[in-house]
């Protein structure tokens, strides 16, 4: 069986433009459709942090509007709590690419304060892409490949790549307050970007990089992942 690194966020608010700080950290959607699907399949997995944080679930995600129903969002939270991997992490910048069969960033808005700049997640997605394991990358965790960017460059920019887009972030309220839009900051470092219906499921493979448009593009991702895993 496969060995998968999870790349989870370690912040847990995201700098508006004004310098007020949202509430954030990682979507329950996006870390529990994966897990479930990866651990159900007989897949290991190992969590890493910044730092080795503890990761911060936003707890908007958990609200059964957010969720799609209380039982799912009853069920989301039994799979954390389950979840040890999320109370060990590992430090990201310890992480050996060549210990794991595949990567996978969750998203939510905590990689807009962090891993966008984050050296050693930028140094692990470029050889993660240029190791031709698979790669996936969900909602607004492409913000990590800006932090892969050396003298304007990224080994990402030509590659078909999906994230949540403008009309999302517009779409909860966020956009007028953001420092910068992560579609606008993709789009600006080279990537062909792509895209689906607001809120529908969207995911796009290019080579061995696997790339979902928003929460609900989660579990087609994984689908996507087990595809090649198994």
């Amino acid at each position: 069986m496969a060995k998968i690194l999870f790349v989870v966020t370690g912040a847990s608010y995201w700098t508006l433009r004004d310098g007020t700080r949202h509430p954030t950290g990682y979507w329950a959607e996006e870390f529990t459709a994966p897990y479930s699907a990866l651990t159900e399949a007989g897949h290991e997995i190992v969590v890493a942090t910044p730092g080795g944080v503890v990761p911060h679930v936003d707890v908007m995600s958990l609200r059964p509007s957010m969720a799609g129903g209380e039982q799912v969002a009853l069920e989301e939270e039994q799979i954390l709590r389950s979840a040890e991997e999320l109370r060990r992490p590992i430090e990201l910048a310890d992480v050996r690419l060549e210990d794991f069969d595949a990567v996978y960033y969750p998203g939510g808005h905590g990689p807009m304060e962090d891993l966008w700049s984050d050296a050693d997640s930028g140094r692990l997605l470029t050889a993660a892409l240029a190791s031709g394991k698979p790669l996936a990358i969900v909602c607004h965790a492409p913000a990590a490949m800006l932090a892969t960017r050396r003298k304007g460059v990224s080994p990402f920019a030509g590659y078909q790549v999906t994230a949540y887009t403008n009309d999302e972030e517009e779409a909860v309220g966020l956009a007028s307050k953001a420092r910068w839009l992560l579609e606008d900051e993709l789009v600006g470092m080279g990537v062909d970007f792509t895209r689906g219906g607001i809120w529908k499921p969207y995911t796009v493979v290019d080579r061995n990089l696997y790339t979902g448009q928003n929460p609900a593009s989660a579990a087609p991702l994984a689908r996507e992942l087990l595809k090649v895993l198994n």
